[in-house]
């Protein structure tokens, strides 16, 4: 086990993570950046990125945060892989853990990690995970080319996956809860006008069979009501797009959390109850949720530690 001292360590790689790392590299403050379970962050289990401003013809998340990266990487940022398994906050440096077991001692740390996908919770998902059970279209769509596939959600995630998978497999359906869709109208109008998304209002999933692989889905219409009726389709794929929920959990105990995880912080700020400690990105933004606010963020954060660490040097 090592122990190695930093004057600013990232934990993240998404479009806030690298942001961050871009910022206190160019204030010379060699930052140590540490990728996480998904380098790159959600962005690159994302088709098409249409809405970052300076893309018109649009990028793919993937590509977009390889570019960021290297920019990353151009100032003098040490990017590296590894995962944070345990945190000690209670003073300065703060004392993270890596999977690997050596220890970074750090003098402030901006937390971009991020959120990850929602499951239903049916014990078929996990049954059938990597076997027709995804959470990434653009992951594994390519494996259903000229299938059937249903897709579960009712925002813009689920409409965009839907739309997605429609350019590959052969019939789409898509699983909403609500009688309606909560997907931007753009989003809500290519879903509606694409002949091969059906979509299935006031439908619930009950469960998945097949005997190699998903085979189909159990679902239930108007569940609870008078009229309740059971449906069964038949799939090869069953793609999940209901939500994210933040990557939060090692800092529990440490920062202060909202009820559904989100790191707080200070409203217009970064900063979270521990000076010389930020949050950027998805991790601590349960509202808006975008690429272009989470560089945002990242960005503020880094001032934010070049000011705190001026502050401490007087």
């Amino acid at each position: 086990m090592n122990t190695e001292k930093t004057r600013c360590l990232i934990i993240g790689s998404g479009p806030a993570g690298y942001t961050a790392a871009i910022y206190t590299s160019r204030a010379n403050l060699s930052p140590v950046l540490y990728e996480g379970i998904q380098p790159g962050g959600q962005l690159t289990t994302t088709s098409e990125i249409e809405n970052f401003p300076g893309y018109p013809q649009g990028i793919s998340g993937t590509e977009m945060m390889e570019d960021l990266k290297k920019q990353a990487l151009r100032f003098g940022a040490d990017i590296r892989n590894g995962i944070v398994t345990a945190v000690d906050l209670s003073k300065a440096p703060y004392k993270i853990t890596l999977d690997s077991g050596n220890i970074i001692e750090t003098e402030t740390l901006i937390i971009a990690t991020g959120a990850s996908a929602k499951y239903l919770g049916l014990p078929d998902e996990a049954k059938y995970a990597g076997m027709g059970v995804s959470a990434c279209a653009t992951c594994d769509g390519f494996f259903y080319r000229k299938k059937v596939v249903a897709v579960v959600g009712g925002g813009d995630t689920a409409c965009e996956e839907a739309v997605y998978l429609a350019g590959l497999a052969s019939k789409v359906y898509l699983i909403v809860r609500k009688p309606f869709l909560r997907a931007s109208q753009i989003m809500q109008d290519r879903v509606l006008n694409d002949p091969k998304i059906e979509v299935l209002f006031e439908h619930n999933t009950l469960g998945l069979f097949g005997d190699n692989g998903v085979e189909g889905a159990f679902l239930v219409k108007r569940k609870g009501e008078p009229d309740e009726e059971k449906v069964t389709i038949a799939i090869d794929g069953f793609f999940l797009a209901i939500g994210h929920h933040p990557n939060s959990g090692v800092f529990k105990g440490w920062l202060e959390l909202d009820p559904q995880g989100y790191i707080k912080v200070m409203p217009g700020t970064p900063k979270t109850n521990i000076p010389g400690v930020f949050a950027a990105g998805d991790v601590a933004d349960p509202n808006y949720r975008q690429a272009i606010t989470a560089a945002g963020t990242g960005c503020m954060a880094a001032i934010e530690v070049e000011r705190y660490l001026s502050s401490i040097c007087k």
